[in-house]
């Protein structure tokens, strides 16, 4: 299991306004915040990846066909979660990637969306279940 991921985002502030929406919706919420930082943890107690940002220290460019971090995916628990993070992606202006659907190319009962950030990070909401 991972402990908790880092990255690094061109401006901290547009950032943190963006994600204090999207992670209650996937099951996070505010661990701490900093001038310099910002992190969420698993709501209500449960283990699992804590996620920070950081502002970025260069210029350059996010591009996910370079080495380093390609997408994220949050697991959630029902197809309906995967729908309503759709809508809120779509809601905040991301640009969408693939609509929820079935992906069974990456296993039996795997229903997902994926949308990008602000910053162009590609991110996921999946759901394991076959349950509405």
């Amino acid at each position: 299991m991972l402990g908790h991921l880092g990255l690094n985002v061109p401006d901290l502030r547009r950032a943190k306004e963006y994600y204090d929406q999207v992670m209650p919706a996937l099951g996070f919420v505010p661990f701490l915040s900093h001038n310099d930082e910002f992190a969420y943890c698993p709501a209500d107690g449960r283990r699992g990846t804590y996620l920070f940002f950081y502002p970025s220290e260069t210029t350059e460019e996010y591009d996910p066909k370079r080495a380093g971090l390609q997408h994220l995916a949050f697991m959630v628990k029902t197809r309906t979660a995967v729908h309503e993070m759709h809508e809120l992606a779509v809601s905040l202006g991301a640009e969408v990637i693939h609509e929820p659907r079935e992906f069974p190319e990456y296993g039996p009962l795997y229903h997902a969306t994926f949308w990008l950030d602000p910053f162009g990070f590609m991110l996921e909401a999946v759901c394991h279940y076959d349950r509405p």
